[in-house]
């Protein structure tokens, strides 16, 4: 319980928790993964990827991400968007990279499914609210 006090208060004074996305291309089609339902906000659509440890950098944390999450090994790019977000009191900085998948066969070993899908069919589909903004951006990308 105390412990919990701790990190409400400190989201209060201003922390905020840090986590990447991979926006994975193939084929012209972009990766997404379906929550698995039970477990926080499942169902929802998302961008693979997860909270930053603590030394760890966006990059590494990826890399760990995605082998963790479908057994895969990839190259992490270039940063393509920051959203801010706010779950509850918990404000979230999602920063999503453009991933390249380098080696494995994808494996759902976090997820309830996963899809490639076209950019036009991402607003099909029902995001996260931190992953939205990375959607719109996705969708006016010519």
């Amino acid at each position: 319980m105390l412990s919990k006090l701790k990190l409400l208060f400190s989201y209060l004074a201003g922390y905020k928790r840090q986590v990447t996305a991979a926006v994975i291309e193939k084929d012209g089609k972009i990766l997404i993964a379906k929550r698995q339902l039970g477990r926080t906000l499942g169902g929802k659509w998302e961008f693979p990827g997860g909270k930053i440890e603590p030394g760890e950098t966006p990059e590494e944390c990826l890399k760990r991400e995605l082998k963790e999450e479908f057994d895969i090994e990839a190259e992490i790019g270039s940063l393509l968007a920051v959203s801010k977000f706010r779950y509850c009191f918990v404000p979230i900085e999602l920063l999503a990279y453009r991933v390249k998948h380098t080696s494995g066969d994808f494996k759902l070993n976090d997820h309830e499914e996963m899809r490639w899908v076209r950019s036009s069919e991402l607003s099909l589909y029902d995001f996260l609210s931190a992953d939205r903004s990375i959607v719109e951006m996705l969708l006016k990308k010519p």
